[in-house]
């Protein structure tokens, strides 16, 4: 217990807490992992003991089975999940760039979604449903979920510390920073899909990377002689009458 914050990190409670919401929040994204994490790094600051460590581990097991389960649910349920997830514009669109980003970067990609809000959902199923290579997913989401478990935990632990006596600052201090952070990597992201890539990107979601020409500006500049629209020999511009070249 911590004061006004109301966490007992060394209960059985906080310990199934710390792998079952991270796990989770892989397949359901509106679950608050980060915020838990951060909650639970709070309520340790100014002490270390091995329940610490166990708590960091647990958090990572968690995130890490989450990306596997999602990932086996993009590989077993890829059509269900493309007409549930992916069917929008919004969500071709964030699928092609999760295809884009994978074949551009691999493996990076994978950990770095790990701080992308909706990214890290939209990479691990895409993965599966592409049939990404699963050794280095595995690897991949193995470094991502021990960097995100450590960071969101001393994250808390360093929020907590400042504000020993109002632990609820050190809270809210700890989080503001993750989703200014998040933020960033959002904006990044965004900016990635209206780059030189853009056009590709749109092309997999199944939208024009520009719009089309009108198809009376293509016939206005393809019309030769004796096409309409075109006052060639033998036709007179569209509107006027034709003249009567029989009479003498």
């Amino acid at each position: 217990m911590t004061g006004l914050l109301p966490i007992d990190a060394a209960s059985p409670l906080s310990y199934l807490v710390a792998v079952l919401v991270p796990g989770l929040d892989a397949v359901l994204p509106v679950l608050p992992s980060e915020t838990v994490v951060i909650a639970l790094g709070v309520a340790t600051a100014g002490r270390f003991d091995p329940g610490t460590g166990v708590l960091v581990a647990l958090a990572a097991a968690g995130a890490f089975l989450g990306d596997n389960l999602a990932y086996q649910v993009g590989r077993r349920f890829g059509p269900l999940i493309e007409r549930r997830f992916f069917s929008s514009g919004r969500g071709r669109q964030r699928r092609a760039w999760a295809e884009q980003a994978l074949d551009r970067f691999g493996a990076p990609i994978i950990i770095a979604c790990r701080f992308i809000p909706g990214g890290r959902t939209a990479v691990t199923l895409t993965c599966g449903m592409v049939g990404y290579q699963p050794r280095r997913f595995v690897a991949a989401t193995a470094a991502a979920a021990v960097i995100w478990a450590g960071y969101a935990f001393f994250l808390g632990r360093l929020g907590g510390q400042a504000f020993e006596d109002q632990p609820w600052l050190g809270l809210l201090l700890a989080v503001g920073a993750t989703l200014v952070l998040s933020a960033v990597a959002e904006v990044i992201r965004r900016g990635r899909l209206r780059g030189p890539g853009a056009g590709r990107a749109r092309r997999r979601a199944g939208q024009p990377a520009s719009p089309p020409v009108p198809a009376d500006c293509v016939a206005g500049h393809r019309a030769g002689p004796g096409e309409s629209g075109s006052a060639g020999p033998g036709r007179p511009p569209d509107g006027q009458p034709a003249l009567n070249t029989s009479q003498h």
